[in-house]
């Protein structure tokens, strides 16, 4: 618009020069030299057009790579966004399925210090058993008691004795299982380290043959937490709720409850699993489990108790 302003006063200015000329009688040279410097004038304001025009394309091509360097930088930040944020994601992922493998380990620990507990208190009686039938022997000995004739069975046929045969009876191996000990042990090594199908199979004969022993709620427990492994989270829910429903006073109550929260949580079943978590922080209060509970809801977005 300014340019446009200009020739037209440029224009202006000439005709008036011309108009002027043409009124009044003026020197040959003298309007000869007006209009060269008019033509002079003119040729300035066209070359300070082209240069205004020529800027003006420069400062559009200038701005035209800016907004496309920018468009491509925005493009690789939101690039570098989303493989981060794939990144947490993996990361989270990857940690819950850390923590829930440490679990099981340190649970698996834990047992197998109580089954040494178990063991050694059994020890502990046998010693005692032994020490009191030495000091029965000791006893006879002394007070001058024939010495036993009628033992086990003899090459010489003698009577065997029926404590002995009853005691060699109940030490025989019948075949049928193998021992509790053995099972539970094996149970525990092979989940550990992993070997989820073969463990499954150790807890299922422990369960089978020793379902009436101490240990028997913590095998149960175990075929839950080989489903969840095994991310077969219907039967991990049912593995579960038998620790919660045959075993009231087992010491996994509180473990299986949460652990099946979450995996009702798999499932998809959201209001189950909040309501399980929610139980958990309500019976167990000041345990792992409690503390688990509430970080999970707190994750979730849910709050700790149905009424807030």
């Amino acid at each position: 618009m300014r340019i446009r302003n200009i020739a037209i006063f440029g224009a202006a200015a000439m005709a008036g020069a011309i108009g002027g000329s043409m009124v009044g009688p003026r020197p040959v040279a003298a309007v000869n030299r007006e209009l060269i410097e008019m033509q002079r004038d003119v040729t300035s304001l066209l070359q300070g057009q082209r240069d205004l025009v020529s800027q003006m394309t420069q400062d559009h091509t200038v701005v035209k790579t800016l907004v496309e360097q920018s468009n491509d930088n925005v493009g690789k930040l939101n690039s570098t966004m989303s493989s981060l944020q794939k990144s947490v994601q993996d990361v989270q992922a990857n940690s819950g399925a850390r923590l829930d493998t440490m679990s099981t380990q340190v649970q698996g620990l834990s047992d197998n210090l109580e089954e040494i507990k178990s063991r050694l208190g059994k020890l502990n009686q046998q010693i005692v058993d032994l020490q009191n039938t030495v000091q029965s022997v000791d006893a006879k000995i002394s007070g001058g008691a024939p010495a036993a004739t009628g033992g086990a069975s003899t090459p010489y046929g003698g009577s065997p004795n029926p404590s002995a045969a009853t005691s060699a009876s109940n030490s025989a191996p019948t075949g049928a299982a193998p021992s509790a000990d053995t099972l539970y042990s094996n149970g525990l090594r092979d989940i550990t380290s992993g070997k989820y199908d073969l463990a499954r199979s150790e807890f299922q004969d422990y369960l089978k043959y020793y379902s009436d022993t101490d240990l028997a709620s913590n095998a149960q427990f175990y075929l839950g937490e080989i489903a969840y492994s095994q991310k077969n989270y219907p039967q991990a829910v049912a593995e579960y709720d038998k620790v919660l429903t045959s075993y009231p006073k087992s010491f996994k109550l509180a473990p299986a409850r949460l652990k099946k929260a979450l995996a009702n949580i798999e499932l998809g079943q959201k209001a189950t699993g909040v309501r399980e978590l929610r139980e958990v922080i309500r019976r167990y209060p000041g345990t792992e489990e409690e503390r688990r509970a509430r970080a999970k809801l707190k994750e979730m977005g849910a709050s700790v108790s149905a009424a807030q």
